[in-house]
């Protein structure tokens, strides 16, 4: 159901609320927001509040830092925590210029202008995540370790899953908020959970990703926890993920699904893959956001690190689950839950709508694991390998003509400026293992 301006006004008077948060997001993926008072709340919904974009990482210079805030109010929610002298509510933003128009370098409207292309070619990108995250223990004075509350495995259950209190009342949260709640258990690595919430289109997943990360790291807090979505916080076991689902619809129709095909997998599915595989080493950067996403990306814990596909086994980087017909999707397994959404979700959909218009045909699936077969064997294979390093993944983004189109080039400029800091940055520090190794032995 769409939600209008007068209904907006109407909740938030019939529901008590005192104060508004105004959602956005940076280039890099970090919610930001601005709280009101509901006095303000009809000229926020008229798009007249301004902000400072210069402040924002990856928007604009300090003399063009005027910016408007544009409230979806699709996206009102009520935050259900310290509502005792009322509540607080959430409304997502889009960033617009002065002028009126849309502004370039908001993530919201990247993923927008990636819908439209897919909507010409007469699709509808839907979309469900995975995402991973750990919860540690705070030290005395609060700040957060690296010591897991539990000694938990895969689907254990209390009482060695300590997490479970916190994470059901994560659920319940998300419940609330009007999310709908498919799955949650204990991941693989001890401290490591997953929490899985139903697909929607491209935009409203980005929305409800950027949700879910700040119930998850709310609620953590309110158990005394604290909730990192780093893809690999501890070395030696298994980093995050967030596996992404997609799939196309096209008149009300899954286009993936053919019965007539082998594998009942149609033409449009196949080109989708095709594209996938196409640009994944330009999107890695996008999809795969930090220097600690590549410890993740690495043989042996079952994160994806070769370029093939499968309808079976999970070594390769993108595995078709084995539900048909309206359930027919493509999983893509690299992405980690610190890359910014909306760039993710934009860029996965034009590399495969990309695929569609080429009409690009996928290498044969792979039923084999990857992860057994030696260099020789992948090679003969023609089974290429994704960036080893964020400075890998810059150099191939810089060289993809599709991916850079996909986030114009507002974004794109940004992103490389503020991610190329960040790895010479990297790259330039002597790290406690190397003085280990070699300051008494050279």
């Amino acid at each position: 159901m769409a939600y209008g301006r007068e209904d907006i006004i109407h909740f938030v008077k019939d529901l008590n609320i005192k104060f508004i948060r105004l959602q956005f997001s940076d280039v890099l993926g970090i919610s930001k927001n601005v709280a009101i008072p509901v006095q303000q709340l009809e000229k926020a919904l008229d798009g007249e509040l301004m902000f400072d974009g210069s402040s924002i990482e990856g928007f604009v210079r300090i003399e063009e830092s005027d910016m408007y805030l544009r409230p979806d109010p699709n996206t009102f929610t009520i935050f259900p925590w310290n509502t005792r002298e009322g509540a607080t509510a959430r409304l997502i933003c889009d960033i617009y210029n002065p002028d009126g128009t849309p502004f370039e370098g908001c993530p919201r409207n990247t993923l927008r202008r990636a819908i439209a292309e897919a909507a010409k070619m007469g699709f509808e990108m839907v979309a469900g995540p995975e995402a991973e995250f750990f919860l540690f223990l705070k030290a005395a004075d609060g700040t957060a370790t690296t010591n897991t509350h539990d000694k938990g495995s895969y689907f254990d259950l209390s009482p060695v899953d300590l997490g479970e209190n916190a994470r059901r009342d994560m659920v319940l949260t998300l419940q609330e908020m009007g999310f709908e709640i498919e799955a949650s258990h204990h991941e693989v690595a001890p401290g490591q959970h997953e929490i899985a919430f139903k697909y929607a289109d491209a935009l409203t997943t980005a929305d409800n990703i950027a949700t879910f990360k700040l119930v998850v790291r709310t609620i953590a807090m309110h158990h005394g926890l604290h909730a990192t979505f780093m893809p690999k916080p501890i070395v030696g076991i298994n980093g995050s993920g967030m596996h992404t689902h997609q799939s196309l619809f096209r008149d009300g129709q899954n286009a993936f699904y053919d019965p007539s095909q082998p594998s009942q997998l149609s033409d449009v599915a196949r080109w989708y893959v095709a594209g996938l595989m196409e640009h994944v080493k330009g999107f890695t950067a996008i999809t795969n956001p930090l220097v600690n996403s590549y410890k993740r990306l690495v043989p042996g814990y079952e994160a994806p690190v070769y370029i093939a596909w499968s309808e079976r086994n999970r070594s390769p980087l993108i595995r078709i689950p084995a539900r048909r017909g309206i359930g027919t999707r493509v999983e893509l397994r690299n992405p980690d839950p610190s890359c910014n959404p909306y760039l993710a979700l934009a860029v996965t959909l034009m590399a495969g709508l990309d695929g569609i218009r080429r009409r690009l045909t996928p290498p044969p699936p792979v039923s084999s694991n990857i992860y057994d077969m030696t260099e020789e064997e992948r090679l003969a294979l023609g089974i290429d390998i994704l960036p080893q390093t964020l400075g890998d993944a810059l150099k191939e983004l810089a060289k993809n003509r599709v991916v850079r189109e996909a986030l114009g080039d507002h974004v794109y400029n940004r992103f490389m400026e503020a991610k190329t800091i960040e790895w010479n940055c990297y790259r330039t520090q002597v790290h406690q293992w190397e003085l280990d190794q070699y300051l008494t032995v050279f």
